[in-house]
């Protein structure tokens, strides 16, 4: 099957941070790829970032297969698998396999730094972290074929991180500059487990402390791109159930603080475009005599005619999960979420709300896909 892209509709690829969970979203993206669609821009932040450019970093045909070669890599060292379901013994397995981890590393991506001085010690910040985050280069470098992602042939890329004395948001897009590996982890260096990464003299920090949803900067920076057509994958659900535990705290606080108010963004960003799009339909109304006034001209600048369509794909947890998710890269745990990713898109994507879509008369629409 197919997806549907209306007529000159463009689509996009909104990734969140979300770490080990990051596997929810290469699940997501071959389900999506193999029914025949490919981004032509990517978003992203933090984990998203790094899957962002892999899939956009390398030619079709190799994108599935590297982002499964990085996610076999995370979890290579934690291959245990429990039989038990979804119980907590289960969770209790996760913990485990989260503290290991925490511990000893995760392969191609981090290892504890010795000797870890969190009271003083280097005094300069790429070294001021729980753990080192040059195995990550190393591994972007392998998989990430920089030279393609920088060419005209690519997906856009775009990742988002915030610059750490300003405490300004900042997007890396290839649009505007080459991006290397280390824009790549400066979107997901999140402090203090990872470092920040020095880009043209300043340090840069994980996006997700300000934003974890590149959704804003799509809408806003998308002015010469026609109609879209946006997948937003997101791995926090802001909507859960009530926390019954300590462990139900911290991971239902965690949700809502990532999730980044997914909905709440949509409705804003709706209202927002609707106004854009009906200031254009007013604009071709106007005489002449008013059309060419400073006043109009200002209102052009900020209209919009083009049409866009948001499908959220939300992946939704499992019953056995803690707080300690999303860093948690058990082999067994990173299959599940690349498999409910996968499930998550071919269900949607065969829904007749969304099979039977149309152009949005009001500019603006929205799907969820994972309801």
């Amino acid at each position: 099957m197919s997806l549907k892209l209306l007529a000159n509709e463009k689509a996009v690829l909104v990734l969140q941070g979300g770490g080990a969970l990051g596997a929810y979203q290469a699940g997501a993206y071959e389900a999506l790829s193999e029914a025949g669609y490919e981004p032509s821009w990517i978003a992203g932040i933090s984990i998203g970032a790094i899957n962002g450019a892999i899939i956009a970093g390398n030619q079709k045909q190799n994108r599935v297969s590297r982002l499964r070669e990085f996610w076999e890599m995370t979890s290579s060292s934690l291959l245990a698998r429990t039989p038990f379901g979804e119980t907590g013994m289960r969770s209790l397995m996760n913990e485990a396999a989260a503290n290991w981890g925490m511990a000893f590393g995760i392969d191609g991506f981090f290892k504890p730094r010795l000797p870890c001085l969190p009271f003083g010690g280097p005094s300069q910040p790429e070294e001021v972290s729980f753990y080192d985050t040059s195995p990550l280069r190393d591994t972007l470098n392998k998989l990430v074929d920089f030279t393609y992602l920088n060419s005209a042939d690519a997906p856009r890329l775009s990742v988002g991180a915030v610059e750490l004395q300003s405490g300004n948001f900042a997007y890396f897009d290839v649009r505007n500059e080459k991006l290397a590996a280390d824009h790549i982890m400066a979107s997901g260096a999140l402090p203090p487990g990872f470092p920040p990464v020095l880009i043209n003299g300043q340090y840069y920090w994980d996006g997700g402390l300000v934003s974890n949803t590149p959704l804003d900067y799509v809408m806003e920076y998308s002015d010469t791109e026609g109609d879209l057509c946006i997948f937003q994958v997101d791995v926090f659900s802001a909507r859960g159930q009530l926390p019954k535990s300590i462990m139900d705290i911290n991971e239902r606080e965690k949700d809502i603080r990532f999730s980044s108010r997914t909905r709440f963004n949509s409705d804003h960003v709706r209202a927002l475009h609707e106004l854009r799009f009906e200031a254009r339909k007013l604009l071709e109304t106007l005489p002449e005599q008013l059309a060419g006034t400073e006043h109009a001209r200002r209102l052009a600048r900020i209209s919009r005619e083009a049409a866009v369509t948001i499908a959220h794909i939300i992946r939704r947890d499992a019953r056995y999960e803690t707080g300690s998710k999303d860093y948690e890269f058990s082999r067994q745990s990173v299959e599940e979420h690349w498999e409910l990713g996968r499930k998550s898109v071919r269900q949607g994507i065969r829904s007749q709300s969304w099979l039977n879509r149309s152009r949005p008369e009001g500019g603006f629409q929205v799907f969820d896909l994972t309801q």
